[in-house]
């Protein structure tokens, strides 16, 4: 534990521990009524006095100064890596822990502050994303009362993405732009920084109906590669161009093999008592994790950038002629035409009464919605590295292309195989699904990437014109959503739905889907005398 208090409290308790009075504790070379100013904190001691206290008290310079034996913060420093370590390993629960121990134990700033960050991001991780907003808003407050110790520009990245997280994407908006423009004051259009800023702003843009400002960011990022007198090594460049450069290691399996023997290294030195081996080996750990790292950067940005170009944005490829580009309503792969290959004609894409037959500008040509389904799937080729939750999306992602692009028999047996092998489905009840997040147990987000699973697979039945196999399937889906809390994922998933329900004919199943979804936004639906018969006056 650290010692109690300020550096003066701190001599006052170890004079008394000594038995000695102020003028012995003076000496011949100071003052007892300067040892009394030290011992009030009206006095700060210089780094000669203290090492001159310290020999006299029989304890460190550095006890004095911040309350911590040399040996005790060399092991706090060892604990605030491995609880790194096993952060980027994935498990966030056991960094929670290792970070908060820190934090109780050291009176160190520095140290103190880099364990309130980590602590953070496992929070955020564990999806206690209100308890991490909470954390890196401190941080943000901090470093922005002393820019002289410590850059804003992290905790205000973090903030956008956990406040796009939760669905604040105004929030989300205003601290990613914020963070964009100091990048950009800076000169900083490369790196890690600027590829997570890009890649929220990216996912909010589309969640905010503003498709053209999200093809302006994403064909920024991902249009074309950087010049060749770039320094950037993380972005502009796929997994197997920064493998050649170097930049990232060949064999990740290798890494993780690598970074594992260098924590158990560590591990053992500690339990050993050799805290400088301990440290440096911890240290070299992590620094293994750098080049996995970067590309997972790039894998993430890849990952919104074909989610985007599924939901309404046009192919970053092209120049946006912006008086065709305004799209009063772009929902997740929802809008008429918009990745759900069904609005080509025929009897599945006939329109609905009161609906209008497809969006304005770019997105009326068939052939610019293929080429945006096209460039999704080459943006998802690189992302194999992804894992977990993200893995699901990309699996998701790439089988909606593949609907788009007038595959559905491969989006199909993707899904199909995704789901009887558990990696989505293994759906949990209900009761499971709604346990408090702060547990550990949220089940919601597995559930609703089910659902997403589902509704894609219906789409594709749909379009190999097999209602009665796409009907099965959605009413399936329809039974995963019930119970799930209220928000605006759930209020879309349910917009789509309806639609869904509309194209394979239960007008009955769509009106319930579109009551569902204004109700999960917040919304009281109207009540119209038409009832289910005029589906044009439900207006989700």
């Amino acid at each position: 534990m650290p010692g109690p208090g300020n550096v003066g409290e701190r001599v006052r308790n170890l004079r008394l521990t000594r038995r000695l009075s102020q003028a012995q504790l003076a000496g011949h070379d100071l003052s007892d009524s300067y040892i009394s100013l030290i011992e009030s904190g009206k006095r700060t001691p210089t780094p000669t006095v203290l090492r001159m206290l310290a020999e006299r008290l029989g304890c460190t310079p550095e006890y004095l100064a911040e309350g911590v034996e040399p040996e005790q913060r060399a092991h706090l420093e060892v604990r605030e890596r491995h609880a790194h370590l096993a952060l980027l390993a994935g498990d966030p629960a056991a960094a929670d822990s290792g970070f908060a121990d820190v934090i109780a134990r050291s009176d160190d700033q520095e140290l103190t502050s880099r364990a309130r960050w980590g602590r953070a991001r496992a929070l955020e991780e564990l999806g206690r994303t209100e308890a991490a907003i909470a954390l890196f808003e401190e941080l943000r407050e901090q470093a922005e009362r002393d820019p002289g110790r410590a850059s804003w520009l992290p905790a205000v990245i973090a903030l956008a993405r956990c406040y796009h997280a939760v669905g604040d994407l105004g929030q989300a908006v205003a601290l990613g732009e914020r963070a964009l423009a100091r990048l950009r004051h800076l000169g900083l259009t490369v790196g890690q920084e600027y590829i997570e800023v890009g890649r929220i702003l990216l996912l909010a843009y589309v969640d905010r109906s503003e498709p053209v400002r999200a093809h302006e960011i994403g064909r920024r990022l991902l249009a074309s590669p950087p010049s060749e007198d770039s320094p950037e090594t993380t972005g502009g460049v796929g997994t197997e161009e920064a493998q050649e450069s170097g930049a990232v290691p060949d064999d990740f399996e290798e890494t993780d093999e690598t970074t594992a023997g260098y924590q158990r290294a560590s591990s053992k030195a500690l339990s050993e008592g050799a805290v400088g081996d301990a440290l440096y080996f911890a240290e070299q750990a992590l620094a293994a994790y750098a080049g996995v790292t970067a590309a997972l950067a790039r894998a993430r940005l890849n990952l919104a950038g074909a989610k985007a170009l599924l939901r309404g944005v046009a192919p970053f490829s092209n120049e946006l002629d912006v008086t065709k580009a305004a799209v009063p309503d772009v929902l997740p792969a929802t809008a008429p035409g918009i990745g759900t290959g069904l609005f080509e004609g025929g009897e599945v894409g006939s329109a609905v009464p009161g609906r209008p037959s497809g969006p304005p500008g770019w997105q009326q040509d068939a052939a610019a919605r293929r080429q945006a389904a096209e460039e999704a799937l080459e943006l998802l080729e690189d992302t194999s590295l992804l894992e977990g939750a993200e893995a699901t999306e990309r699996t998701i992602e790439k089988a909606r292309a593949l609907v788009l692009i007038g595959r559905p028999e491969q989006a199909i047996a993707i899904l199909e195989d995704f789901l009887d092998t558990g990696l989505v489905l293994a759906a949990p009840s209900l009761a499971e699904a709604t346990l408090p997040s702060h547990t550990g147990g949220d089940l919601s987000p597995r559930l609703r990437k089910s659902t997403q699973a589902r509704m894609v697979l219906a789409r594709a039945r749909l379009v190999q014109r097999d209602r009665t196999a796409a009907l099965v399937v959605l009413r399936t889906a329809a039974e995963q959503l019930d119970g799930l809390r209220a928000g605006r994922q759930i209020a879309q998933l349910f917009r789509e739905l309806g639609e869904l329900f509309e194209l394979a004919g239960d007008t009955k199943g769509a009106t319930s889907a579109y009551r569902r979804s204004l109700e999960a936004a917040g919304l009281r639906p109207a009540r119209s005398r038409a009832g289910d018969r005029d589906l044009g006056r439900v207006h989700p």
